[in-house]
């Protein structure tokens, strides 16, 4: 029996699957551990279960010396450090597929109530300021024949590309191996652009003041991603200035965004609790997948879900 840490607690019946092998040492917390809290709890550790919100880092690993299998709690793992855990030749997992659909259709759902201003409508019914039926109310953006740009077009940016022919919608993709210039094109040609490319040093600050002045300025952007991807300050000036037609954001940097944060007082801003996979179905798959890779590990078998 080894012991395992896991950083937070998860939906469904799989960690009672891992404490019926191992010790499992959770973290009693709602929200993530420090890093020192992260150390002592995964100290002495053969096995890790972590979030996105859990930095795996060479500090980290030196305070876990027997650590040997690291399961991540997402598709994502920018959290953790990879040189650092294949020099000390820790296996790294992660739980993908099983949250394509469930991100796909939140990515879809910030769209068309971006799109529809919906946001900015229920708060104007709830606040009492409805008084009858006018022709210039809220006037949005239709989605059958506008353009959808997808940056990533991977599992998620396939199935939101999916999701968008059904409304007849034009859809345009630009990956990393694009040649130059093919970014700024899909940007100025898009009427709306949607984000699912993997947080890398390539794609940090990739929607920036530039990126952004190149879009229509009743375009919308969508990001279901990474937070880092967007510079937010820059975005919130330009939808402040009227450069830019709206956002939805699942995601942003930093997460939460402080309540001072000039994107919460932007208009035409719809914002979620990064709650792309957040279905029954997916948040348990997930905890499944992280659980048969550190099980799978710790036995000596490969991952069934490696990163």
């Amino acid at each position: 029996m080894g012991i395992c840490a896991v950083t937070r607690d998860l939906p469904g019946g799989a960690l009672k699957r891992l404490a019926a092998v191992h010790q499992v040492r959770l973290w009693p917390g709602d929200g993530p551990p420090s890093a020192g809290e992260l150390a002592e709890l995964a100290g002495p550790a053969d096995g890790l279960i972590c979030l996105l919100t859990d930095k795996v880092d060479a500090a980290l690993l030196a305070a876990c010396p027997k650590l040997r299998a690291v399961a991540n709690y997402a598709v994502g793992f920018d959290n953790i450090d990879l040189a650092a855990t294949k020099a000390r030749g820790i296996a790294v997992g992660n739980t993908p597929d099983v949250l394509t659909d469930a991100t796909a259709d939140l990515a879809f759902a910030l769209l068309a109530a971006t799109a529809r201003q919906l946001a900015e409508a229920d708060r104007y019914v709830r606040q009492g300021r409805w008084t009858t039926w006018q022709p210039g109310l809220f006037l949005g953006a239709p989605l059958k024949g506008a353009t959808l740009g997808i940056i990533g077009p991977g599992r998620i940016g396939r199935a939101v590309a999916q999701r968008a022919s059904g409304y007849g919608m034009e859809v345009i993709t630009f990956d990393q191996a694009d040649p130059p210039g093919a970014l700024d094109a899909l940007l100025r040609s898009s009427d709306f652009v949607s984000l699912h490319c993997p947080l890398t040093p390539q794609t940090a600050g990739l929607i920036d003041a530039r990126a952004l002045s190149l879009m229509k300025p009743d375009a919308i952007l969508i990001n279901t991603a990474r937070g880092p991807l967007v510079d937010l300050v820059a975005l919130a000036e330009a939808l402040q200035a009227g450069r830019l037609g709206g956002a939805g954001l699942d995601v942003t940097d930093p997460e939460p965004a402080p309540l001072d944060h000039p994107i919460l007082q932007a208009p035409r801003v719809t914002l979620a609790p990064h709650i792309g996979s957040a279905t029954r179905q997916a948040r348990q798959a997930m905890a499944d997948r992280a659980v048969d890779n550190i099980l799978a590990s710790l036995q000596g078998r490969p991952m069934p879900y490696p990163v």
